[in-house]
């Protein structure tokens, strides 16, 4: 037989060979797959680093990778797709952090992001602070310039990746060696989800991505969770003092365990109020679920239902404030505005966090699950009779507010935001899962968006990050399949994420995103107009949205006056698609109870020369005949 012999034949069969030397190196052989069905959670085998990431990312369950591939990080997005990791890539790596977070709070579970060094790691670093400050699970994996002695000065991207993650990571694993990526990974794993939850990050020179190596890793042992008996003797003493009324704060950090948190409540026969990040750890529709706060900035029927009545002060008000799995943060407080009644018992799972914005008589540094548990084991030393009076004003107050919203009027020119947000609750299943954004409206859903489910209402509380709901959202949506996931968002938030859109139609991710157009950074204008007399940098140009849902491939619709908002919002959920709303927006003089309290604390605070100054200001632009000039 003739064999036909040529260069190019030759240079194909090398490289064939090449390959399928490498592939036979790097795939788990027979006897590696045996050890790694008898153990399993295990990384085995001989694998190139890129190889050992991709295994642990499965093994700690990783359901989705948000990303954006690059040079530093190429031969693990490979692997990646060879070892059928889930991945979507998106268009900004500040939403690949965004997506993570969203994908977190969805689940329950870790978010994880892949970005590489310099510029990727930047713009991932706000929605890493917002996951940090929120108390989100993100790993992140960020590529980084070589090492060893083959590195080279001056390598594009060469910024300190370590050091630019710190400050918004729980933790940060530097790689300096192939054999320490699995545990690396899972080590950030760990410390994402022990004690108070956050952002990590594993930083991997790329040259690493492509070493080899023996591995045989195990899962790390679980952590332990902290418990103070002796703090928890005292909360229970506190508690169950029969002539102390009890009010319940909650926060985040009871999600996972609402139905512990609810049977306490009803043994207590005390009202819970959440912050804004634990809406939906008691439904909203419970006879002692009461909304979020409980001060002049937040809900009205939390501050009803915790407030001391004058003429009876043996009915009602709170003596005892049992905070747990809550930080008191200035957002959810209204720059700090929560009354502290008589006694306040503090739980939280970080020591840290125990007693500092609000002092406590009881700091009680304990796991929240475990403390709700173990509070239920002390029912005959806890337990009340059901107070008809109490169930009674709480139940006069919903109804009170639901008449109010119902009463809304019609807006001059558009739709009041208002109105937006009990449409959307009329619209949305009681499943579906909202995200707001920081506009002047998220403290309006925050008290008027009814919430009866864990993890379906999220708020990018306190870093405040403008753009974050649309990627948020989308990251939710990869997780919950079936479910209606919507985001409601500022015009001026839109400019920040709206990309994103491209994303969702790429992927086929059905999210509805209702923009509130008013052509301004209304929130701003809120706060300068009452400080200044005017506004400064605050205008927006006008954007023909039914053009950019075009170009991005998305459905369009508008609602334009406010009779409009049941229908285009049901017909918004019933599309099978992604879907961007254009919400014709008018505040006129709605007044929003977070602003005005918050406004009002800040002034208390200000010195006499700075009152005057603020005083003089207002009064000479008010008083002058030339009109100030808006924008």
């Amino acid at each position: 037989m003739d064999w036909p012999f040529s260069r190019r034949g030759l240079f194909q069969g090398a490289a064939v060979a090449t390959g399928l030397a490498m592939a036979s190196r790097g795939t788990a052989a027979p006897f590696d797959r045996l050890r790694q069905k008898n153990h399993p959670g295990w990384v085995i085998g001989h694998l190139t680093g890129a190889q050992a990431v991709a295994e642990t990312l499965l093994a700690e369950g990783t359901g989705c990778v948000f990303g954006i591939p690059g040079a530093q990080e190429n031969e693990l997005w490979d692997e990646l797709k060879a070892r059928n990791v889930h991945y979507q890539l998106v268009t900004h790596e500040y939403s690949a952090a965004c997506m993570a977070d969203g994908y977190a709070r969805a689940t329950g579970t870790t978010g994880v992001l892949c970005v590489v060094p310099g510029p990727g790691v930047t713009n991932a670093l706000t929605g890493l602070g917002e996951a940090l400050l929120d108390s989100i699970p993100v790993v992140a994996i960020v590529g980084d310039v070589g090492n060893g002695e083959k590195a080279r000065p001056f390598q594009v991207h060469s910024l300190n990746q370590v050091d630019l993650l710190k400050p918004v990571c729980k933790a940060v694993y530097s790689v300096c060696d192939v054999k320490q990526i699995p545990n690396a990974i899972r080590q950030a794993f760990q410390a994402a989800t022990c004690g108070e939850p956050g952002p990590t990050a594993v930083v991997i020179p790329y040259n690493l991505l492509i070493e080899m190596a023996d591995f045989r890793c195990p899962p790390l042992a679980e952590a332990g969770v902290p418990f103070d008996d002796a703090a928890f003797a005292q909360a229970v003493a506190l508690l169950g003092d029969k002539r102390l009324r009890v009010g319940v704060y909650a926060g985040l950090g009871c999600m996972d365990f609402s139905g512990s948190l609810t049977a306490v409540a009803e043994l207590l026969q005390a009202p819970v109020a959440t912050s804004v990040s634990g809406k939906g750890a008691i439904s909203d529709c419970h006879p002692l679920g009461v909304g979020w706060g409980y001060g002049p900035h937040a809900s009205e029927v939390a501050e009803i239902a915790f407030a001391r009545e004058k003429l009876h002060p043996h009915k009602s008000g709170i003596d005892v404030l049992l905070a747990v799995g809550v930080k008191f943060s200035e957002v959810s407080t209204g720059y700090y505005g929560n009354p502290r009644p008589k006694h306040v018992i503090h739980v939280d799972v970080n020591a840290n966090n125990l007693g500092k914005a609000m002092p406590a008589d009881v700091c009680v540094h304990a796991d929240v699950g475990l403390f709700l548990g173990k509070l239920l084991t002390c029912g005959d030393t806890l337990r009340r009779p059901t107070d008809g009076h109490l169930l009674a004003k709480i139940r006069q107050a919903k109804a009170d507010h639901e008449a109010k919203l119902k009463a809304i009027p019609a807006a001059k020119c558009g739709v009041d935001p208002l109105a937006l947000v009990a449409a959307l609750r009329r619209g949305l299943p009681e499943d579906a899962m909202l995200f707001t954004d920081v506009t002047a409206s998220e403290h309006l859903a925050a008290e008027s968006f009814r919430v009866t489910q864990p993890r379906t209402y999220f708020n990018p509380v306190d870093n405040q990050s403008m753009g974050w709901s649309i990627p948020a959202a989308l990251g939710a949506q990869q997780a919950a399949c079936g479910r209606t996931v919507a985001a409601m968002i500022g015009d001026g938030c839109f400019l920040m994420s709206a990309m994103e859109l491209s994303t969702a139609a790429r992927e086929g991710l059905p999210v509805k995103v209702f923009v509130l157009d008013d052509h301004a950074y209304h929130y701003m204008q809120m706060l300068q107009k009452a400080a200044y007399k005017r506004t400064t940098a605050t205008e927006l140009g006008r954007i023909d949205y039914r053009a950019f849902a075009q170009a991005v491939g998305v459905a369009y619709q508008e609602i334009l006056v406010q009779d409009h908002l049941d229908a285009g919002i049901r017909s918004a959920v019933c599309h099978t698609g992604p879907v961007l709303v254009r919400v014709l927006t008018d505040y006129g003089d709605r007044k929003i109870r977070w602003i005005e309290a918050v406004r009002d604390r800040y002034a208390k605070e200000l010195t006499p020369a700075q009152k005057a100054r603020f005083a003089s200001r207002i009064g000479y632009r008010t008083l002058s005949l030339k009109p100030e000039k808006s924008d």
